[in-house]
């Protein structure tokens, strides 16, 4: 082979490559977004086949903890892992992250055989535990890694990738719709989210993993720890991002439990609905960033999802519902990969810890608000009802009036999120087109 020929060889093995980099991020950015429907599915069978059975005062609320336990997992294993994914490498976190799936959810499989006790609490616990330290995996892994291999086009192609977590959701909900009309046991939901798990194993085992961008870029591992002293305007995307992915994840893993009870109708049918139009959304954001910037459309976004929000919460009707979860869907679409995408545009020599650590601020944002919301719903249903007792002796359209207030009261608890974003969001908005203002009038 001559010389030519094994540099055009080269370069066709590193583009094939490239796609294959790019196909086993976006199917494990699937896997999680699988997990997530999955979780909004069998929310409800937790709580009816187990959690009733050990306090039914309390259900609801050891549902959002076990639910919760899954963002403790995912922000933990981004704090660190957004650190070590360059000490252990790409494959070996996703190969993790793959096992994380398949043993958090053969343990949640577990708890359900087991007669119910505080042992089955703990299994459902510790099973979706593992599952979140899974899901940190995946993000700590594939964020960095498309940001690498696609430097020119980061918020594009990072929106491109998150646009297959609502994928996923709208698979793992029609899927999980259709084994419940089968009558197919509710524990097969989790069987099915290890699939992608063996999947995801073989294809990064096959594939050649590339070192981040900012060891190509030659930023030591000291200088990227001190870009957290350089950079304090850093720390305002941080706590922005908390506010931006609680009021996405929350909600969302919310509404199946909350809209079956106040509009009658399967609530996961919402989320595959939001989660679809997010998946085709998100493959258009870089026309968008283009035309207002990537903070412009955050603020935009933040507006949209605040009205959303407030709008699911007075929802009484399928219809109003969908109305409702359009403008949420709408608002929340492009908050996650967007916030991601500026950061890195932002801060490059951060690197993956700067990517790890707004991971890691969502996920324990959201652990916090979940176990909130639930508590919320179980006051709320007990003095509406008049207390235990008599919530207890409630049946027929009487449950479900209290039922549907308690959802109401504990949608609303998030719509103030998006609110407080809004300013912020419009100040940096502001800077920088003064800044971008300011550089044509010197060139000028």
């Amino acid at each position: 082979m001559s010389e030519g020929e094994a540099g055009g060889a080269a370069v066709v093995n590193e583009a094939s490559n490239r796609r294959l980099l790019f196909v086993l991020s976006n199917l494990a950015i699937f896997m999680i977004g699988l997990g997530f429907a999955v979780r909004s599915s069998i929310a409800g069978d937790l709580q009816a086949d187990m959690f009733d059975a050990l306090d039914l005062a309390r259900s609801a609320a050891m549902v959002g903890e076990v639910i919760a336990a899954t963002f403790i997992g995912f922000a933990l294993t981004l704090l660190f892992g957004g650190a070590l994914v360059d000490r252990i490498g790409m494959r070996w976190m996703l190969l993790f992250a793959a096992l994380g799936y398949i043993g958090g959810s053969l343990a949640v499989i577990a708890a359900s055989i087991l007669p119910v006790a505080q042992l089955s609490y703990w299994l459902v616990y510790g099973g979706l535990l593992l599952t979140g330290l899974g899901w940190g995996a995946v993000e700590a892994a594939t964020n960095p890694l498309v940001a690498t291999i696609y430097p020119d086009e980061k918020t594009h192609r990072l929106n491109i990738l998150h646009a297959w977590w609502p994928a996923g959701i709208v698979a793992g909900g029609l899927l999980g719709l259709a084994l419940a009309y089968l009558a197919v046991p509710w524990q097969a939901n989790l069987l099915m989210l290890t699939v992608p798990g063996f999947v995801l194993a073989f294809l990064v085992w096959k594939a050649e993993f590339p070192v981040t961008e900012r060891v190509a870029s030659g930023v030591t591992y000291g200088e990227m720890f001190g870009e957290l002293t350089r950079s304090p305007g850093f720390f305002i995307w941080l706590i922005c991002m908390m506010g931006t992915v609680t009021a996405e994840l929350a909600p969302g893993q919310w509404v199946d439990l909350a809209l079956t009870n106040v509009v009658g109708m399967p609530g996961i049918w919402v989320l595959i609905y939001v989660s679809a139009l997010m998946f085709v959304m998100r493959h258009f954001a870089g026309p968008i960033v283009e035309r207002i910037s990537s903070v412009g459309l955050l603020t935009v976004s933040c507006i949209a999802a605040a009205i959303g929000l407030y709008a699911l919460s007075a929802a009484d009707s399928p219809l109003l519902a969908f109305v409702a979860a359009t403008i949420w869907g709408v608002g929340v679409c492009y908050l996650y990969p967007t916030m991601l995408g500026s950061v890195s545009e932002r801060y490059p020599a951060g690197g993956a810890l700067f990517l790890g650590m707004m991971g890691f601020a969502g996920g324990m944002a959201t652990q916090f608000v979940l176990p909130v919301m639930g508590e919320v719903f179980d006051t709320a249903k007990l003095e509406a009802a008049g207390g235990l007792a008599a919530f207890q002796a409630l049946e027929g359209e009487a449950l479900a009036t209290v039922i549907r207030h308690a959802s109401i009261e504990s949608f609303r608890v998030v719509a103030i999120v998006p609110v407080l974003l809004v300013p912020v969001f419009a100040v940096l908005w502001w800077r920088d087109r003064s800044k971008a203002g300011d550089q044509v009038e010197a060139r000028a």
